[in-house]
């Protein structure tokens, strides 16, 4: 079941990105709508990081468009762009010993914070790293290192809304290199800006916590949308069987009816 584009502030409108003769997303049509938890599924070179990519405003699509608010993003001022949505990319490479809170203030003076290095404390502490501010980032673990980012990522986009206009969260695999514990806790706290009103966008390879987090699920496949809607809805054993080619036991919690998904060798 395809989303309704009623109330969506970010639409992407048959967009197709195309590399070396070939489609890494093809003609899709989704929207963000405020106060939904979007997450992105599907196998390895489903097109995930390219659709965030180019809903994000960072790369342009061969065909199709891309709306903030009924702009094309590509009118949109890259200091307008970033005091809308804060992107946390699948990895980060840095050339320089940047300390935990010189990473975490980046984000807070793309927002135009009159005080950049408070508003990095503070997106430090909401992700359990207060007393990091002067940890070098090449000494701190891949665990760490994740957390420093979508705190960088939270300083930009503070509020999930501020005069009215919502803000987006678009978060690449944002639970890689950590343990439960903090996975749990990077997504609540994401759960919490779309609840505030904001907006996110989340691929996750973990299905479990798809279906546990998620308002809308968008299962991708070969660059195109082949199941979206409620986790109820998207999450099944055909699904899982045509998408990762896997056979699928997919369950349900009593509690909300949430899938939950046991992945068993092709062999059985």
């Amino acid at each position: 079941m395809t989303q309704s584009m009623s109330d969506a502030v970010i639409i992407a409108d048959k967009v197709t990105v195309t590399r070396s003769g070939r489609k890494l997303i093809d003609e899709i049509t989704i929207g963000l709508k405020p106060g939904q938890f979007t997450v992105v599924i599907g196998p390895n070179g489903a097109g995930k990081s390219t659709l965030m990519k180019v809903l994000s405003g960072e790369m342009k699509p061969d065909s199709g468009h891309v709306t903030y608010y009924g702009t094309g993003v590509e009118l949109c001022q890259p200091v307008d762009l970033a005091r809308r949505r804060a992107v946390l990319p699948q990895a980060t490479q840095l050339a320089f010993p940047f300390t935990a809170l010189e990473i975490a203030r980046m984000g807070a003076v793309a927002q135009g914070a009159l005080n950049p290095s408070e508003e990095g404390r503070k997106a430090l502490a909401r992700v359990g790293l207060r007393g990091f501010e002067s940890r070098p980032y090449p000494s701190m673990s891949g665990g760490e290192q994740q957390r420093v980012q979508f705190a960088r990522a939270l300083a930009q986009v503070p509020q999930p809304v501020v005069d009215g206009i919502p803000r987006a969260l678009f978060l690449d695999e944002p639970t890689a290199s950590l343990d439960l514990g903090h996975q749990i806790s990077v997504l609540e706290e994401a759960r919490d800006f779309a609840a505030g009103g904001g907006m996110v966008l989340a691929i996750l390879h973990d299905l479990n916590l798809a279906a546990e987090f998620a308002d809308h699920l968008i299962v991708l496949n070969h660059g195109r949308v082949v199941a979206e809607g409620a986790c109820q809805e998207t999450v099944n054993d055909e699904i899982i069987s045509t998408v990762y080619g896997i056979a699928g036991a997919v369950g349900r919690l009593p509690a909300a009816h949430i899938p939950y998904v046991l992945p068993q060798s092709r062999d059985r």
